[in-house]
């Protein structure tokens, strides 16, 4: 195919951009530098127009086709991880503690490709746009970006992004129409109680208690209060408090997770993870201070956005390489703020290298560069199909 066969001239170049990023991660809203290396390859490329400052960090680039006609948006993340890296690649991150855990220097490496292409060639009819995001993992860049304008200033018809996905084996697609990916909640609970010497638990209220029966009602919201054909989950990943093995604390704090797709569904979880912290609490004669942050929404994928990008993902990988993904994931995307402005689609590209490969946040993962090219051309493809000459 011309777009993959051209692009792969390029793929040693999108390789050397990609693990460049890798060596130098940078998390939510401090992709300084990223997105200077971002903004200096748009220039080079001879993209019309390059926008910095938008979400503090992100980045715009506008390139114009050969005539007159409509406009999409691509859309890549461009944030690492707090997370210590044990890949052990040569090309290992070199700021301890940060990670591109999840990708997104493949991302921005590929939308750049893309962009290359797109700037050289100029084959098609209207406008692209290139949305480099910042602080995708936390902070909701795209919300914020959403909120300076960018729709506004940057009208497009239909925006489209993709995801690494290293259970799929490479170069495959995965689509589906509707909710792709769950809603997310921050769940922040502090249970205060009476500190004690642990050998007198009598002249104190322990909070660690406390905790463990609130813990231990969250498994019964979603078997007894949601419907068992609907999706739903609570998780508490974190609790801490005290710092003595004899010493009752006088707090303990849990932090976790909710999930959705159907936002009466969030609704319950929301009502039951305070009703049931609050009322534990008081029943032992302490106190529960909850706090439910909705910080992404689901991730749904219009119907004829995702038929467009599925015909692009064919002509790129193979109509025997894209199928529909057989159920939603319960991870979050914070690209749901660009599909809830705008009609769109959200597809997984396959990075897969071997079977057992270590998936997204895992502090051994890394980026199958193989793929590159594959992600370039399907950006590409999709604005050379939905902006023809």
């Amino acid at each position: 195919m011309p777009v993959l066969n051209r692009i792969a001239a390029f793929h040693d170049e999108m390789t050397a951009w990609r693990q460049d990023f890798h060596r130098h991660p940078e998390l939510a809203f401090e992709e300084v530098r990223t997105s200077g290396i971002v903004a200096e390859k748009l220039k080079s490329f001879g993209v019309d127009e390059v926008v910095t400052g938008i979400a503090k960090t992100g980045v715009v680039g506008v390139i114009r086709g050969s005539a007159p006609g409509g406009a999409i948006g691509l859309r890549a993340d461009m944030d690492a991880l707090p997370i210590l890296e044990e890949s052990g690649v040569a090309y290992s991150s070199t700021i301890p503690g940060k990670m591109h855990a999840c990708g997104h220097d493949g991302h921005t490496s590929m939308l750049l490709g893309a962009a290359k292409y797109l700037a050289e060639t100029r084959n098609f009819a209207g406008t692209v746009y290139v949305f480099f995001q910042p602080a995708e993992e936390s902070g909701g860049g795209a919300e914020v970006m959403v909120k300076e304008g960018l729709f506004d200033r940057f009208p497009v018809d239909r925006v489209f992004g993709i995801h690494n996905w290293p259970s799929l084996p490479a170069g495959e697609f995965a689509w589906r129409v509707g909710p792709l990916m769950a809603a997310v909640a921050d769940i922040d609970i502090t249970v205060t109680g009476k500190g004690a010497h642990g050998a007198m638990p009598h002249q104190g209220n322990d909070p660690v208690v406390i905790a463990a029966q609130i813990v231990t009602a969250f498994q019964s919201i979603v078997a007894r209060n949601i419907e068992p054909v609907e999706a739903g989950v609570v998780t508490i990943g974190s609790i801490t408090g005290g710092h003595a093995f004899n010493v009752i604390p006088e707090s303990v704090r849990l932090h976790g997770t909710a999930r959705w797709f159907k936002p009466e569904i969030g609704d319950v979880l929301e009502s039951k993870v305070t009703e049931l912290a609050t009322g534990i609490a008081a029943a032992y004669g302490a106190r529960a201070d909850v706090k439910f942050t909705r910080m992404y929404p689901a991730t749904i994928n219009e119907e004829a956005s995702t038929k467009l990008a599925i015909r692009a993902a064919g002509t790129v990988s193979g109509e025997g390489k894209v199928a529909e993904l057989p159920k939603p994931t319960m991870g979050g995307e914070d690209f749901a703020f660009m599909l809830n402005e705008k009609p769109g689609a959200y597809l997984f590209l396959g990075g897969g290298k071997s079977a057992g490969d270590p998936q997204v946040h895992h502090p051994k993962y890394d980026f199958n560069d193989a793929i590159l090219p594959v992600g370039a051309s399907f950006f590409a493809t999709l604005a050379e199909q939905l902006l023809p000459k």
